[in-house]
């Protein structure tokens, strides 16, 4: 095992994989000579020249669309949009052509890549640089989703992804990149996709949630414990699939739930879960479930930006709701 930021947990993934297979490719803007806006892709091109880490053009339909053609050509191409808003432009090319593909070809040509990008807020970004845009790509059919909250699943996960045979766009909460440190095997590590993490076992309120919302679970968990309330954390890590299974259990741990995320409220990745809930796991519930969650509306200035973004303490509320209910 070995100390790193989650950032240096992706650029070893990236890098060990480039090592394993020669087919493997990186592409995106600014990820060859600096490294990336969040330098995660340091020294790559260095190591594996420009033709396997390529710095494109300021086009993310184009990287997206020169992914599509990488693919049908054998290739196993790694895009890097450079913030979660950029990803806009491309989304004509991911969900007609993307997720599609092997639908529409009838199994006969897959799309083995990664869309790797950076979400969310907390780092005090301009407009257009902090949303959590996860719903849009959940709600796709024919793509994988992923969303890590620590070093080790970083690196775990987007091995599993770069080795899958469908396209997985991979978020990366740019809070996390050198706020969480932790352990991570120095040697080959792949956790499977689609299937949940047990942060923490308790029996009195469940905590659901994903990505940088992990923290404030875990830091809401804390607050809560010292009133006696013991709270169980599962971190859905896979957004689509689901793992229904794993959160159900974790449904069923104390059959009071607080489901945790960045984005807006409405049509969202907690809506489905708490639906889940209800369908399902209805007899098992205690009282009715709560979501914590940003708001129906644009990402704020930085000056703002922590009245949106869920905290521990909107949590510790919503957990003496459902305790109260």
């Amino acid at each position: 095992m070995t100390l790193l930021a989650f950032a240096d947990a992706i650029n070893l993934a990236l890098r060990e994989e480039l090592h394993r297979n020669p087919r493997a490719m990186l592409l995106g803007q600014d990820i060859g000579r600096s490294g990336g806006v969040f330098r995660v892709t340091a020294d790559l091109q260095q190591t594996f020249g420009a033709d396997r880490v390529v710095d494109a053009p300021i086009s993310e339909a184009g990287i997206v669309g020169m992914a599509v053609g990488l693919c049908l050509s054998g290739w196993r191409p790694v895009c890097e949009l450079q913030f979660d808003a950029f990803s806009y432009p491309a989304l004509n090319q991911i969900f007609t052509h993307v997720s599609r593909y092997r639908w529409r070809t009838r199994g006969a040509a897959a799309m083995p890549m990664v869309i790797r990008m950076p979400c969310g807020g907390g780092v005090k970004a301009p407009e257009l640089h902090s949303d959590s845009p996860e719903a849009y790509y959940c709600h796709t059919p024919g793509l994988v989703v992923v969303m890590p909250s620590t070093p080790a699943d970083a690196k775990g996960l987007l091995t599993a992804a770069l080795r899958a045979q469908d396209p997985v766009v991979f978020l990366e909460p740019k809070k996390l990149y050198r706020h969480a440190r932790g352990e991570v095997p120095e040697t080959e590590h792949v956790v499977p996709l689609g299937s949940v993490r047990t942060v923490r076992e308790g029996s009195d309120v469940t905590l659901i949630a994903w990505g940088a919302m992990i923290d404030v679970a875990v830091q809401a968990a804390d607050v809560i414990r010292e009133e006696g309330v013991s709270a169980h954390i599962c971190d859905v890590r896979t957004l689509s699939p689901l793992d229904r299974a794993g959160i159900l259990d974790a449904v069923r741990a104390s059959g009071r739930v607080v489901i945790v995320q960045e984005s807006p409220r409405s049509c969202s990745l907690a809506s489905e879960i708490a639906a889940l809930a209800a369908e399902e796991a209805l007899y098992d519930l205690r009282a009715p479930v709560v979501r914590v969650s940003g708001y129906d509306a644009p990402y704020p200035y930085y000056s703002v930006e922590h009245y949106h973004r869920p905290d521990w303490a909107r949590v510790v509320d919503a957990i003496k709701q459902v305790l109260a209910a």
